[in-house]
C-alpha cells in the first residue's frame, strides 16, 4: 500500500511525523541520485557519500518542499547543486550514458559487439560536447526531466535549456553520422 503513495503525499506524511516513510523516497530515488553522483565524481565511494549527503539534505529540507514542482524536480535540484558545489574545483562532469548498462538477454555475440561499438562511439561523442550541453541532455534523456524542470534544477533559462538540448542532439547526430542509421 505504501508503495502506491505518490512522492508529494509521502513528503507530507514524513513532515507530519511518519518519519519511517522517508525510506520509500530513498528507495525510489537512490539509483538516479547515485547515478548523478557517478556522473560528477567518477568513483563509487564518492558517489555513495554524495547520495547520503543528498538524502540527508532532502530529509532536513522536506518541510520546505512546497509542491510547486514535482518532488523529483525538487530532489534533483538539491542533488545537482550539491554535486556542482562538490566538484567546483575539479570542473568535471561525465554523462550518465557512461554507466554500464545490463546486457539484453538473447543477444548474439555479434549484436553485443555492435552494441558495444555503438556505445563507445556515443560516449566519445558525448565527451566532446560542452559540459552545459551534457548536463542538459543527461537530465532530458536519462532523468526524464522536462525543459522547465531542467531550468529549475540547473538555473539555466528554459530557452537556454531547449537550445542546449537541441544543439547537443545536432552535434551528436553529426558526430555519429557514419556509425549507423542515426537520425
Amino acid at each position: 500500500m505504501e508503495e502506491e503513495y505518490n512522492d508529494e503525499l509521502i513528503a507530507g506524511l514524513v513532515t507530519a511525523g511518519q518519519k519511517d516513510l522517508f525510506r520509500l523516497l530513498v528507495e525510489r530515488y537512490q539509483r538516479p541520485v547515485y547515478g548523478m553522483g557517478l556522473s560528477f565524481f567518477r568513483n563509487t565511494e564518492d558517489a555513495s557519500d554524495f547520495s547520503q549527503e543528498v538524502f540527508l539534505k532532502v530529509y532536513r529540507s522536506l518541510s520546505r518542499f512546497e509542491g510547486r514542482s514535482r518532488f523529483s524536480t525538487w530532489l534533483y535540484k538539491i542533488a545537482y547543486n550539491t554535486a556542482v558545489n562538490g566538484v567546483n574545483r575539479r570542473k568535471e562532469y561525465h554523462s550518465l550514458a557512461e554507466e554500464d548498462f545490463e546486457r539484453i538477454d538473447g543477444d548474439t555475440p555479434e549484436r553485443q559487439i555492435i552494441r558495444a561499438a555503438a556505445r563507445e562511439a556515443v560516449l566519445a561523442a558525448l565527451q566532446e560536447l560542452p559540459e552545459r550541453y551534457r548536463v542538459c541532455i543527461d537530465m532530458f534523456f536519462f532523468y526524464n526531466c522536462s525543459y522547465r524542470e531542467i531550468q529549475e534544477i540547473t538555473g539555466f533559462p528554459v530557452n537556454t535549456v531547449k537550445s542546449h538540448v537541441f544543439r547537443a542532439k545536432k552535434l551528436l547526430r553529426e558526430k555519429l553520422k557514419g556509425i549507423g542509421d542515426v537520425r
